[in-house]
């Protein structure tokens, strides 16, 4: 019998202690040889299809329905399906109501005028779809999925063949009495999120879930809810986990980018984040300030906001630039080691002049009203300032949402992960000019590759979750080096040039010079190395980044050394399309090869109910496997061809008498 020839009795008395532990789940020689027959028979089965998506940037209707249409997934089904059986305007009515049961329905509703015979035709259109979908699972996880009211029903329609004439005639009556019993609406709606759910077997978020969108809240309640779900922390996630921890400096810049890109949504209506104080102080300094260089950058602000509150958020935004600036000064100051002496700025101005003084030039300044600053101590908040950051403070700390969805990150979260032989991690592995990997020193130890991540992990979670001490201390500041510190990985920039873009005209001392793993990625012996750094081993590998977003409108290739990297950023961000020519990419790795889908602009939610408005995509084969690729070539397969290992050896036990059956 395969693979219990090599099975010893040294081996099993080697393991005796945990294949004592496994009896307790199989009790008996019948319950260990059903396992091994469910595993064997799973291993056999299609991979899962996954699905990878990077820098949303709280754009939440572009991502829902993405996730919604699995990257246009749903619609090769329904042509695969039906073919041209259907016309192309019936097929994306179908779609349409697959994406959003709810809401399609009630438009049907309003128009159709024989609405029985509606809910025959698309019910029996729905089933076909739901077989061809679950298909690759086994009746155990498809069963785990379906909702506790029609698990029965649904459960005898996907597994009936229609074709055979014994059956027809059951089904019809199935789908009749459905109608006949008024729930053909919450059935329908049951069948459409389950086709969601089977779609997609697993999703990975590469970073970057807040800033600039109005809803990255709304994302993260999606996530924490969906099926099987991975992240990657992207450079914002980690500021807004150091916001949540505490650090003052990660809640100004968290502020100030919101007021930047006129985003009041996610901290005031998603985390009760109460910006009161900071409108009060801010139209009291400012009064008379037009506060011109920071006026919203946000191309949509204009109709979200009329001009009275265009202008408060204007005047919040100067006032918590210029708290940032100070706040900054007292983490550099205090850590010596960050090497970000260069990044106090507030002492190279003159104020009486309103230049700026840099390596021996003299600039002048956009804006020199600078009222809360004293020239003898620039970096010292005036009391209503510190009264201000205490409120702040206590906001972020208290807000239950926000502590929610930070587990939410915690537990499903982290700097990289390696899965079915690819590396995901949102920025960057520092490196040097010669491309071997650059060395960072964190306290008095130096870090690089995967032991630089491992540790910058232990810290984002030691900045969270330790109680008072030193190394909390350390880490709490260490959090907000992560967001502009030029050694952190998820920024890796010689610089974050945010004063001189807000106060200087130079284009020149805007620019922020990347880092050398940016260049050198392009090269296929980079990617082999930090491939083989962090273990993964296999003829079909990637790298898969996020963090800059890809500028297609300029040429530029999301695939690169020689498909061995993929950058997956084209542009979910609103702020990003004018730059990109395109609103994002994604990327579907399925049991037949990996496709990258370049996505064009989502219009809304509304026009996609109302008339049909998928996101038009177009889909490009990164790779296409010769062999259709089983649950057995994957990391899950791994685990389960270990799993049947183990009781493969709980079955000799059981049989030589080392363990006894329980009853």
């Amino acid at each position: 019998m395969s693979g219990f020839s090599q099975i010893t009795p040294e081996s099993i008395l080697n393991d005796l202690r945990y294949l004592e532990l496994l009896s307790r789940s199989f009790p008996t020689i019948a319950d260990a040889s059903t396992e091994i027959i469910n595993l064997e028979a799973i291993l056999n089965l299609p991979k899962g299809t996954e699905h990878f998506l990077t820098d949303l940037h709280g754009e939440y209707e572009a991502f829902q329905h993405v996730l919604k249409n699995a990257s246009g997934a749903v619609k090769r089904k329904v042509n695969e399906i039906f073919g041209n059986t259907l016309r192309e305007v019936e097929k994306k009515e179908l779609c349409t109501l697959i994406y959003y049961p709810e809401q399609k329905l009630e438009l049907v509703k309003t128009t159709e005028e024989d609405i029985d015979d509606w809910y025959l035709i698309t019910l029996n259109q729905l089933v076909k779809v739901c077989q061809n979908v679950s298909s690759k699972y086994t009746r155990s996880k498809v069963r785990k999925s379906l909702p506790p009211d029609f698990s029965y029903i649904i459960q005898e329609l996907l597994h009936e063949s229609s074709i055979e004439p014994n059956k027809h005639a059951y089904i019809d009556v199935v789908i009749s009495t459905i109608i006949s019993t008024k729930r053909a609406d919450d059935f329908i709606i049951a069948m459409c999120n389950l086709i969601q759910r089977l779609t997609i077997d697993s999703l990975h978020i590469v970073g970057d879930i807040y800033d600039r969108g109005p809803g990255a809240h709304i994302i993260m309640d999606t996530l924490c809810n969906y099926h099987n779900f991975d992240i990657q922390w992207g450079n914002h996630d980690i500021l807004w986990m150091g916001a949540a921890a505490g650090n003052l400096c990660c809640i100004a810049n968290v502020i100030r980018m919101s007021m930047r890109y006129a985003n009041l949504a996610t901290l005031e209506d998603g985390y009760g984040i109460n910006l009161l104080p900071l409108a009060t102080f801010a139209m009291d300094t400012y009064a008379n300030d037009p506060c011109s260089v920071f006026v919203p950058k946000t191309t949509f602000a204009d109709s979200a906001y009329n001009e009275k509150t265009i202008r408060l958020i204007t005047q919040m935004h100067k006032a918590i630039s210029i708290i940032q600036f100070k706040l900054e000064a007292e983490i550099i100051n205090r850590r010596p080691e960050f090497d970000m002496k260069d990044r106090n700025l507030l002492e190279k101005v003159d104020y009486e002049r309103g230049v700026f003084m840099y390596k021996g030039k003299e600039y002048v300044m956009k804006d020199n009203n600078f009222p809360t600053i004293d020239p003898k101590n620039p970096y010292k908040l005036t009391d209503e300032e510190e009264e201000l950051i205490k409120k702040l403070h206590h906001s972020f700390v208290s807000s239950e949402k926000l502590k929610k969805h930070m587990r939410c990150l915690f537990t499903y979260g982290g700097m990289y992960m390696v899965t079915n032989s690819n590396l995901l991690f949102h920025a960057s592995i520092p490196l040097n000019a010669d491309g071997s990997m650059k060395h960072v020193r964190i306290g008095k130890k130096e870090y690089w590759g995967k032991k630089l991540l491992d540790k910058i992990d232990q810290l984002i979670r030691t900045a969270y979750f330790d109680e008072e001490g030193e190394e909390k201390l350390f880490a709490m500041d260490y959090i907000w080096y992560l967001w502009c510190g030029k050694d952190a990985p998820p920024f890796d920039k010689d610089k974050m040039a945010t004063f001189e873009r807000y106060f200087l005209n130079e284009k020149e001392l805007h620019k922020e010079v990347k880092g050398h793993y940016y260049s050198l990625r392009n090269e296929e012996k980079t990617c082999d190395m930090l491939l083989e750094e962090f273990g993964v081993k296999d003829q079909h590998m990637h790298i898969i980044n996020g963090h800059v977003p890809v500028k297609t409108i300029k040429g530029e290739n999301p695939i690169k050394a020689n498909g061995k990297l993929l950058v997956i950023d084209g542009g979910f961000s609103k702020a990003y399309q004018p730059e990109t020519g395109i609103a994002g990419y994604t990327l579907v790795y399925h049991s037949r090869g990996m496709q990258l889908v370049q996505h064009e602009p989502f219009t809304s939610t509304q026009k996609a109910i109302e008339e049909g408005q998928d996101i038009k995509s177009t889909t490009f084969v990164v790779e296409l496997n010769s062999q259709r690729m089983m649950v057995k070539d994957t990391d899950k397969g791994k685990e389960l061809q270990t799993q049947i290992s183990d009781l493969k050896k709980l079955l000799v036990a059981y049989r030589n008498g080392f363990i006894k059956e329980r009853k």
